[in-house]
């Protein structure tokens, strides 16, 4: 019973931040601005780079909705006990799909970048990526800066 309520936080928890979060534009400026910043990449490189990155985010972004979709019938279900135990099983293993899937595209574009930029410009996107998360929830989340 403890990890069907820990399974509902954890697919509840989207859903409760998407209430709080800032635009989507204004985040997608914030990052563009943070990325350009540490990224520091010459004009051949970003031509190279943020076409990469565009993509990448259009798959994210679709991978992202179609997730939110899914669930939306399980968001109004308030609790787990009113759910048949092949319907939390079908949303638990929709969950590792997702996560399967995201873990794909992430493959899939760090190959790109790599086969068309410096390994070290890569691994510096990879780091910026985390660095703007923390920057992100720091800025909302009214933490130190």
């Amino acid at each position: 019973m403890k990890n069907l309520l820990f399974v509902a936080l954890i697919l509840l928890l989207p859903a409760t931040l998407l209430a709080q979060r800032p635009k989507a534009e204004e985040i997608e400026s914030l990052k563009i601005a943070y990325f350009t910043q540490k990224l520091d990449l010459s004009p051949e490189e970003a031509k190279v780079f943020w076409p990469i990155y565009n993509s990448m985010q259009t798959e994210q972004d679709a991978l992202r909705k179609e997730r939110m979709q899914k669930m939306i019938s399980f968001r109004k279900t308030t609790e787990i006990d009113d759910l048949t135990d092949a319907q939390v099983q079908s949303l638990i293993i929709s969950e590792f799909d997702f996560k399967q899937r995201d873990l794909n595209l992430d493959k899939k574009y760090y190959n790109k970048l790599k086969s068309s930029l410096p390994i070290k410009v890569v691994g510096k996107f990879y780091r910026a990526q985390e660095g703007f998360k923390r920057e992100l929830l720091n800025r909302y989340k009214g933490g130190p800066r």
